[in-house]
């Protein structure tokens, strides 16, 4: 008896040491990764940290308060435009469009939840699929031509690294983009564990009894949603500034599906599960690519020009379907699993 109380008093210091062994790798991994590749494996890396952020926005506000979003991609859209407005137009430094893109964005969407605060369910998920259907086009409109470019889009600079003897510009970029999502990943792992992320989850599993322990349902919902578009806006600012060119057509629907993709694939109600789908949904059609090459380098043109038209979007497809079968938790969800059932394992060997 003493035995097994002593084992299973030491479990959560166990549980607690390991999680900060795989972090304390993870962010080796995430900084000196980038010192070690190509400035085009660099960029990779830069865009999986901005998806990153946009997908954790969503789990935000469909995993934890249970308000399904296919719109996000409007707010990615708004962030981008507010750091390239700032940028080009008021010559605003850009480490601090994020920051403005993310205000805004926190405003828009709180104000966005607040109107659609009684819509639940496929209601809110059509209302929020009109959002990010509308905006691309209300980008167009000559009115806002000015600001926007209308079709033609916006070019702009990227950074330049202030240190080019150490760092060249895409890793300076890249390091800049992980500094704000480590900054907004403690945020959202505190808010999460703190009285409004209790507040959500009782909200989205028990929304009458929260109601009727006091919840404020069309505050917290609002802020949920304005917390998210602050996340989604922000990451919007870092892509802009990764990619260096925006136009309407690059915030198309697919973006609002992307994010989603991602939030599924690495675990709608997981915070750290959001790396995983964010290298998913930024490497799987590279891996398309790679197959290409590899069948045009052995001597099969019409085969790689096939895949190379239809491979993307058919394995992209055939994964998804794989990965909801195998595992319908997501990324994370499997590795709870797993970790549980290492867990029950341990216990049984030490009482045997």
């Amino acid at each position: 008896m003493t035995v097994v109380t002593t084992a299973a008093s030491i479990t959560p210091v166990r549980r607690f040491d390991q999680r900060m062994l795989w972090l304390a790798a993870l962010l080796a991994l995430a900084i000196l990764g980038p010192l070690l590749v190509s400035d085009y494996h660099v960029f990779q890396a830069t865009q999986i940290v901005v998806y990153a952020v946009a997908v954790l926005g969503l789990n935000l506000l469909t995993g934890f308060s249970g308000q399904i979003s296919l719109g996000n991609g409007a707010f990615f859209a708004l962030g981008s435009y507010v750091a390239v407005i700032l940028l080009s137009k008021a010559g605003v430094p850009y480490w601090i469009t994020p920051v403005a893109a993310g205000a805004v964005c926190f405003g828009a969407g709180y104000l966005f939840g607040r109107s659609a605060a009684r819509l639940e369910g496929l209601y809110l998920a059509l209302a929020t699929f009109a959002l990010a259907t509308a905006f691309p086009q209300i980008l167009k409109l000559e009115l806002f031509e000015r600001w926007t470019g209308g079709n033609q889009g916006v070019v702009l600079s990227k950074p330049v690294s202030p240190i080019p003897d150490l760092l060249g510009n895409d890793q300076w970029l890249y390091y800049y983009c992980l500094a704000v999502a480590i900054a907004l990943y403690i945020v959202a792992w505190n808010l999460v564990r703190g009285r409004t992320g209790r507040a959500l989850v009782a909200l989205r599993d028990h929304p009458v009894a929260a109601a009727t322990m006091g919840v404020n349902v069309v505050s917290y919902k609002s802020t949920a949603f304005g917390v998210s578009a602050m996340y989604t806006g922000v990451a919007g600012a870092l892509g802009a500034l990764a990619a260096g060119f925006i136009s309407p057509d690059s915030f198309t629907i697919l973006v609002s599906i992307q994010i989603l993709v991602g939030g599924v694939v690495g675990g709608i109600t997981s915070i750290f599960g959001t790396l995983f789908g964010a290298a998913f949904i930024q490497l799987v059609p590279d891996l398309t690519k790679k197959l290409s090459e590899v069948a045009g380098a052995l001597g099969m043109p019409a085969l790689a020009s096939k895949l190379s038209d239809a491979a993307p979007a058919v394995l992209y497809g055939v994964l998804l379907i794989v990965f909801m079968m195998v595992m319908p938790g997501g990324i994370a969800g499997l590795v709870r699993s797993a970790r549980a059932r290492l867990t029950r394992t341990r216990r049984n060997h030490v009482k045997t």
